[in-house]
């Protein structure tokens, strides 16, 4: 005789579970950071000042399509990748 069958899908609840718990401290934080960094690269514009993913402080000369050109020093300019923007120090007014 064998004791009472489990049904398989209790065996799935503590893997489902742990899914459950890394979508919610992981993914989501995640998905709503990088949400949130496109929509601050999408709002820059001439004159803002940045801070890129290296550390390089500058302002905004030229805004491109998948670019920017910046102002690091009074006659050095680099262009740099969109996404290689961490954050903005200052806005420009307007």
């Amino acid at each position: 005789m064998n004791g009472p069958q489990v049904n398989p899908l209790v065996n799935l609840f503590p893997i489902l579970l742990m899914v459950g718990i890394m979508y919610l401290l992981i993914i989501r934080p995640q998905k709503r950071r990088e949400q949130e960094h496109t929509k601050m690269i999408e709002s820059l514009k001439k004159h803002d000042e940045i801070v890129t993913m290296g550390g390089v402080y500058g302002t905004l000369v030229h805004v491109k399509d998948k670019t920017f050109v910046v102002r690091i020093d009074d006659n050095t300019k680099v262009e740099i990748d969109k996404s290689a923007v961490a954050r903005v120090t200052k806005r420009a007014s307007s």
